[in-house]
């Protein structure tokens, strides 16, 4: 018997130090925001005070002083990223076209909102005045997954700011574990993610948005990880989900009347092309051009033919 305890005690020993070992090499506190910044928000990020956030944002292209104003793109990102995932489109675009891009409430360099709101509303109210600040009365609003599900909200609250829509796979409809008027269940591991979150771990769970995984190279990858653990941006996913209770689509997207073009990888592991036969059904405007071998991030993945129809639209 005292050997049979002798075991049970070693084991239990061993056991400690393994999770121990687990636990510090999965601890990742947040990062510091000055040293985040000097990496992320060099010229010509700037930031402006909106409903008490320091706000990440750029603005490219022509002096809004022009004799013709340039027409202006707004771009929104999705779920857990930020302004950078842009950076293959804004310098083209900016030549021609006003390209103004931030981070969304919650994410990047903007960060959390101090007042623990992050519902839909919150956040229409928060891009109109966004807006405002900058002088913009209306633009084409241009979103990638969650931020195309804001573009097209958009549309349906505030269609006297919206010229075109631009929807790059966008969320919006009912899903496995999104169910309308529902709040989502968030897993116990989800929480924990505040406090640890491998690299690796965040790595494997992004690979799949693109049809190539090489896609997601060392800068790429280190920069969605070094962006994830800015000040207070996991418990701000953490909260966003909690707050997101999904509305039935199908009465607001025919009320959109303005041009919309749909991008959607053919190979998007996320959120299926499918998808986009719902919008074209209940969307008067909008047209599909499909994107061969490219997952859920056109603008990450194969820049040139996202952009490609994108200029056509804009021009048409």
């Amino acid at each position: 018997m005292n050997q049979f305890k002798s075991v049970v005690l070693w084991l239990a020993g061993v056991g400690g130090v393994l999770i121990t070992a687990i636990l510090i090499w999965a601890w990742a506190p947040d990062k510091n925001r000055t040293d985040l910044e000097k990496i992320y928000a060099p010229a010509p990020s700037a930031f402006i005070k909106v409903l008490g956030m320091r706000v990440h944002y750029r603005d490219l292209g022509p002096p809004v002083a022009t004799k013709q104003a340039p027409q202006t793109l707004i771009f929104l990102h999705g779920f857990g990223s930020s302004l950078h995932t842009w950076d293959a489109w804004a310098p083209s675009l900016a030549q021609n076209y006003r390209v103004v891009s931030l981070d969304l409430p919650g994410f990047g360099l903007t960060g959390a909102n101090p007042s623990g709101d992050y519902s839909d509303a919150f956040v229409l109210q928060f891009l109109s005045t966004f807006a405002d600040q900058l002088g913009i009365h209306s633009a084409v609003w241009i979103g990638n997954s969650m931020g195309g599900r804001f573009a097209w909200e958009m549309a349906v609250a505030q269609p006297q700011r919206v010229d075109k829509l631009v929807l790059i796979s966008p969320d919006g409809f009912a899903s496995k574990g999104f169910q309308y008027g529902e709040k989502p269940s968030i897993s116990p591991i989800l929480h924990a993610m505040r406090y640890f979150l491998p690299q690796s771990i965040l790595e494997m769970n992004l690979k799949p948005a693109y049809a190539n995984p090489a896609t997601m190279d060392e800068a790429l990858a280190q920069r969605y990880y070094d962006l994830m653990l800015a000040p207070g941006v996991r418990a701000s996913l953490i909260e966003l989900m909690k707050q997101h209770i999904l509305e039935d689509p199908r009465p607001l997207l025919g009320r959109i009347q303005v041009p919309t073009l749909l991008l959607w990888g053919e190979r998007d592991g996320f959120i299926p092309i499918t998808n986009a036969q719902d919008y074209l059904r209940l969307m008067p405007k909008a047209k599909l051009v499909a994107l061969p071998n490219i997952g859920h991030i056109p603008q990450e993945e194969k820049p040139q033919e996202g952009l490609k129809a994108l200029w056509e639209f804009l021009k048409s």
